[in-house]
């Protein structure tokens, strides 16, 4: 086992699940612009898509079964996806600013990239 995995206690000691945590407050933040008619619409479903993500690395992680963990870190990943599609639509719809979406893309991107090393750390270790 590497020391990078013992040092994890605990999901909240994971950086991608920091940084996704740190993610959802951008998009509260965010959300609170828009229209007041986008209440139940568009502002709830970046913020459910945001919650989300660390919502699932935390379920993973306490996983008892790496495959189940796996599973949900798919998961989180595409609800990443699917949080940058509503960001991506409330800018078309002149909700979000120009460099608010690049902002806020740039922190998707590096979770992104953030998930798949962590998928790729657990996968090896599974054939260790």
């Amino acid at each position: 086992m590497s020391s990078a995995s013992v040092s994890v206690r605990s999901y909240r000691d994971l950086l991608v699940w920091q940084k996704s945590v740190d993610l959802v407050v951008v998009c509260y933040t965010n959300t609170q612009s828009l229209p007041r008619s986008e209440t139940f619409g568009l502002a709830a479903q970046i913020q459910r898509s945001a919650v989300s993500v660390p919502a699932n690395i935390a379920e993973g992680h306490g996983r008892k079964h790496l495959g189940d963990y796996l599973h949900h870190l798919s998961i989180a990943r595409g609800s990443l996806m699917e949080l940058e599609t509503h960001l991506i639509v409330a800018s078309r719809l002149g909700f979000i600013g120009k460099l608010d979406l690049e902002s806020v893309l740039k922190r998707t991107d590096e979770i992104s990239r953030m998930l798949t090393g962590l998928r790729k750390q657990l996968e090896g270790s599974r054939t260790r």
